[in-house]
């Protein structure tokens, strides 16, 4: 989609420190971290909802969350504990149309949603 933030970052128009990218998702620092890790896991194609997902879109969502475990190994956060949260739609807090797993950590979480 030619308008979407992480359709842009994914193209290389708008700069982003990427952590990871492959033929299914990458991934991002969140801009507005609520914990010491706040990595965002983003579809590679535009997808917006899950309800409106096809068979093979879930096997984008499969990866994303492999992703996310690799990622909490990475920042040193498997041990202690992670959240891993997709919000959907302006009630949930999701602020940009474009599907995207939330992998937060690095403190405890217990008084976080």
């Amino acid at each position: 989609m030619d308008d979407c933030l992480f359709c842009k970052i994914y193209r290389g128009e708008i700069p982003s420190e990427i952590l990871h990218k492959d033929d299914h998702c990458f991934a991002i620092k969140d801009i507005n971290p609520v914990s010491p890790v706040h990595l965002l896991i983003i579809p590679s194609v535009h997808l917006t909802y899950l309800q409106s997902f096809e068979v093979e879109d879930f096997r984008i969502l499969n990866s994303m969350y492999k992703v996310a475990a690799e990622l909490a190994v990475r920042e040193g956060i498997s041990e202690s504990g992670y959240r891993l949260v997709i919000n959907q739609k302006r009630d949930s807090g999701q602020q940009v149309p474009h599907l995207h797993l939330h992998l937060i950590g690095g403190h405890n979480l217990a008084g976080i949603g």
